[in-house]
């Protein structure tokens, strides 16, 4: 099938027109890497074969979209070495060569520092922040406050004093090293994300973003403290997230319109049902994410929201976006209540669950696949996509998905 073929069955879909078949959309993650014989930790440490193995891997099941191969390695293994990480375990690297990555929640922001941020967050995040989450970085904390350094000719003598303290030297020089790898990688992701798009094997994007609320509970005061945050400072809360969405959404945009990618993926991981009342994803959650996704759209771009967890008493919310112009990739909500009330606002990404393709049949799988075909994607409007990433799926049975997809989920 030709490059314009399939562009205008995502654009089709996309804009809620029936499309020749229903897309695929598939998330490899690390499979590949098992599939060649590799670790998960080569993922990290041996891009040239890791990539090898996704081009394999997609070329073989030709899918429409594919999640951007990066979204595996959050970070290259050598920087998370010389920076040393504390804020995540990487496979071979606190956890098992084979395990998936797994994020090292906790506060470190504590509330009371939630003035400094507003009043300086870059003085906050490289001072404070980054010595807690980098043990390698631990030197920056010992310089004084950015501004002075900028101003240390004047009032505080001349900022190379600062700069050769040992410990602030040795973290410059490793970011300088971390600096020279990031380039190498990011420049390779980008021209294996070309090839494949080349042979019409779209990556899902090229640039992630995560919503303000999430960058304060994921990475900032943890969930525990980002939900008394609610109820104790709700205002300095609702401020740090006015101070972080211009940096959100500039990166974004720049990203998107640099690679020429215009799917911006994001994940959302406070927003489901059961971390926040309804009120108070009325007041802290959905008026910034809205935002976001309007300011995206209004940029030219498609946001591709990922809907973590169960969003059933969402979907209200979520009619109000703009129609046509989403990709909303859900996990575990009831996809019958999805369809009947997103129907006419966005496409729907999902219907097979990682766990049926690790622990199912042939029959299994298909019989699945056609239900969700028969009802999500009855009129159009559904991309087939699993709930999560395939780490632990079984192969033959991801073909075999993939496959009946293709040919039952033709409409005539």
């Amino acid at each position: 099938m030709t490059q314009d073929a399939k562009i205008k069955r995502l654009t089709d879909v996309i804009e809620l027109r029936v499309p020749d078949r229903v897309p695929i959309f598939l998330q490899p993650n690390y499979l590949p890497a098992k599939v060649a014989g590799l670790t998960y930790r080569d993922a990290y440490y041996k891009q040239d074969e890791y990539l090898e193995a996704v081009r394999k891997f997609l070329i073989d099941l030709d899918p429409d979209l594919f999640l951007s191969a990066d979204a595996a390695v959050i970070t290259p293994g050598p920087i998370h070495d010389l920076w040393g990480t504390v804020q995540m375990k990487w496979p071979g690297h606190g956890i098992g060569e084979n395990a998936s990555h797994q994020f090292v929640e906790g506060e470190y922001m504590k509330q009371e520092e939630y003035d400094h941020f507003l009043a300086d967050p870059s003085d906050f995040l490289i001072r404070v922040y980054t010595p807690r989450v980098y043990k390698n970085m631990e030197g920056l904390g010992m310089l004084p406050p950015l501004i002075s350094l900028s101003l240390g000719c004047y009032i505080g003598g001349p900022m190379a004093n600062f700069f050769s303290i040992p410990p602030v030297a040795a973290a410059l020089q490793a970011m300088q090293a971390a600096a020279k790898t990031g380039a190498e990688w990011t420049m390779k992701f980008g021209k294996f994300h070309q090839e494949m798009a080349e042979l019409g094997i779209y990556p899902s994007h090229s640039a992630p973003a995560i919503v303000p609320f999430d960058i304060i509970s994921d990475m900032l005061r943890g969930m525990r403290g980002s939900m008394m945050d609610m109820f104790q400072v709700p205002d300095k809360l609702l401020a740090a997230q006015e101070k972080l969405y211009p940096c959100v959404l500039g990166s974004a945009v720049q990203l998107a319109k640099m690679t020429g990618n215009p799917r911006i993926f994001i994940p959302l991981h406070r927003g489901a049902d059961g971390f926040m009342s309804p009120k108070q994803f009325e007041i802290f959650y959905w008026p910034m994410f809205k935002r976001f996704i309007l300011d995206l759209i209004d940029e030219g771009l498609t946001p591709l929201p990922f809907f973590e967890g169960v969003y059933d008493q969402r979907l209200q919310y979520l009619a109000e976006l703009p129609k046509g112009k989403i990709i909303g990739w859900f996990d575990r909500s009831d996809l019958n209540k999805v369809k009947e009330a997103l129907k006419d606002t966005m496409c729907i990404a999902a219907g097979m669950p990682a766990s049926l393709l690790q622990t199912g049949t042939p029959e299994s799988v298909k019989e699945h696949t056609r239900k969700v075909i028969d009802t999500v994607g009855k009129d159009g409007g559904l991309i087939m996509a699993t709930n999560t990433v395939l780490d632990e799926a079984d192969p033959e049975l991801v073909k075999v998905w993939v496959d009946y997809t293709k040919e039952y989920g033709t409409y005539s």
